[in-house]
């Protein structure tokens, strides 16, 4: 009999699937090892159905059921689901001698359910939107190599209305961050540092939503280290200014010259000046009796002529890593390009593994698939680059120094 055929014997592809599934998931945590037999039948069911519904992937009803089953069980929960992976990451992790980057953003699980039995996300036009939020913390190597999910937080809103009637009445800075969704953010820096050991190797990325005062000083407390794009204009060296002002002082260091996409996927180059400069960076003023102050490096790499059919390429990056030359500075530069690989991976999670199409109703059931789909979505080979580096350029000089392969 062909083993390809599928007709009674496992195809190559099947038998390479069900091992690494099977050494994914080897360490996972349940307290019931029927549960844990039955996770690993439900991981290669999806894995070989990937963005199938749970029937057309279980072939059979006593196999759906079973499924179903699992994800309902108030037994199972997404830490023992993803227990196993976590530890597959530490493992991989711990075979990369160089420092590592960690990933993070927040992403939107929406469902088409309009009970808001599931959770609220928000209000679209005239309907609202139901379902989950998930902040997850992607681990990948300085050349964007993923080795695997270190920290995933999910939870959903009870309520959504007149939040921005709150706003003008209370000062969110002076909200303690323990009462914000913001926390997340910390939570998964100190999950991540702690599963991945050696803090001090540990880069983690991210976003404008990441421009955090607490989240810096998590970091200096846990012993590792930030990369952040930074939106807040905060106050400087003895307080009298800001570090916008202490950036208008410094001259350009370097050039560097960078191959981008524009918003309709086509590609242009672009000449960037860059600035960096170490700062004495206060907290906010209503925080300042509870965080310390912090010395930390500006990054400002900004489009020196840009199209005018096209936006300026404007980044603004705050780190507690030094910052000496104009080679750091890109090398910075060039590890926040690879925050998009996150985005890569909740895509896949929507788009190829189609969870938001799942017609579960329970938000328990729904995080635990969520969370078996994780395992199949974090490794993920994208067809192109968002920033490809060509060269640098040193001011007054043209010549090219290297590229990035």
């Amino acid at each position: 009999m062909d083993k390809r055929s599928g007709t009674g014997i496992c195809s190559s592809a099947q038998l390479e699937v069900r091992s690494w599934a099977e050494d994914e998931v080897a360490h996972c945590d349940f307290k019931d090892e029927r549960l844990g037999k039955r996770f690993r039948t439900l991981l290669q069911q999806l894995t070989e159905g990937i963005g199938k519904s749970i029937p057309f992937a279980c072939q059979d009803w006593a196999n759906t059921k079973a499924a179903y089953r699992f994800l309902s069980n108030p037994r199972v929960s997404e830490e023992a689901i993803l227990s196993g992976h976590f530890h597959s990451t530490r493992e991989r992790a711990f075979l990369v001698d160089d420092n590592v980057l960690v990933l993070h953003d927040t992403t939107e699980i929406s469902f088409k359910h309009r009970d808001g039995s599931i959770g609220l996300l928000g209000q679209i036009g005239q309907r609202t939107a139901c379902g989950i939020l998930m902040h997850s913390s992607l681990v990948v190597t300085r050349e964007g190599l993923p080795l695997g999910i270190a920290a995933v937080k999910f939870w959903t809103r009870d309520k959504f209305k007149g939040t921005k009637a709150l706003e003008k009445k209370v000062n969110p800075t002076r909200v303690p961050i323990e009462h914000k969704e913001s926390i997340r953010w910390l939570q998964n820096l100190r999950q991540a540092t702690e599963l991945l050991g050696r803090p001090e190797r540990c880069v983690h990325v991210g976003d404008r939503e990441s421009d955090i005062y607490e989240l810096f000083c998590a970091a200096e407390a846990a012993g590792t280290h930030f990369l952040v794009r930074t939106c807040v204009d905060r106050l400087a060296g003895d307080g009298t200014h800001t570090i916008a002002d202490e950036m208008h002082e410094v001259c350009c260091k370097g050039l560097h010259r960078v191959e981008t996409r524009d918003r309709g996927g086509g590609l242009r180059e672009a000449i960037l000046e860059l600035k960096y400069r170490r700062i004495h960076v206060l907290p906010p003023i209503g925080k300042q009796k509870h965080y310390p102050e912090l010395s930390l490096t500006v990054i400002h790499a900004r489009e020196k002529a840009p199209p005018s059919e096209h936006d300026r390429i404007d980044w603004k990056l705050l780190t507690d890593l030094p910052v000496v030359t104009s080679g750091d500075a890109i090398e910075k530069l060039n590890w926040y390009a690879l925050r998009w690989k996150i985005e890569v991976f909740h895509k896949i999670l929507k788009s190829g593994c189609k969870v938001e199409e799942s017609r579960l109703r329970t938000a328990e059931r729904l995080v635990n698939l969520i969370a078996t789909l994780c395992v199949l979505s974090w490794c993920h080979r994208p067809a192109h680059r968002s920033h490809l580096v060509i060269g640098t350029m040193e001011p007054g000089r043209d010549r090219h120094i290297g590229a990035t392969p």
